[in-house]
């Protein structure tokens, strides 16, 4: 069985009050979206009919989707709560729900299904790629380029 993973954007698309299936997430992403719905209270009513799962992922699985993430490229662009959905998704075998380019690369390197929420979602998995625009090399860390000083720039490399 495929579990559903929300991130923030899903609950602001609505997915959860929308739908009588049940989903999870994790704490920190609770966290950032207690404030959706306050006055009716609906996520405390999704919480107490069982409908979203509240979960923390084991730290194994959190250091696997850091781990990817710094591989693709795509750390600098995660949240801690981004990395909490992965490392989710990770543990129970479920999908994403999300709009968050840098979420579904980093899912999609480690096989993890994403659904997106109001944009087409991405086509391709990849990494991001240093490079010199002056020297025309690429380059694994920094901001500049060690051999003329040049910032450097990124670009999305398919596999």
């Amino acid at each position: 069985m495929d579990f559903r993973v929300l991130d923030a954007s899903a609950f602001y698309a609505g997915v959860p009050f929308g739908s009588p299936d049940s989903c999870y997430t994790t704490p920190l992403i609770y966290d950032e979206i207690r404030h959706i719905k306050k006055s009716h209270d609906a996520l405390g009513v999704l919480v107490e009919t069982g409908r979203l799962k509240i979960r923390e992922p084991d730290m194994g699985s959190v250091k696997t989707a850091t781990s990817a993430a710094r591989k693709t490229g795509d750390y600098v662009q995660l949240s801690e709560q981004d990395i909490s959905v992965i490392a989710l998704s990770l543990d129970i075998g479920g999908y994403i729900i999300t709009d968050d380019f840098a979420i579904s690369n980093v899912a999609g390197s480690l096989g993890i299904k994403t659904s997106p929420v109001m944009t087409g979602g991405i086509k391709n998995v990849g990494e991001w790629v240093h490079y010199c625009p002056g020297c025309k090399k690429d380059r694994k860390v920094g901001k500049e380029c060690a051999v003329c000083g040049t910032t450097l720039r990124r670009r999305f490399a398919r596999r």
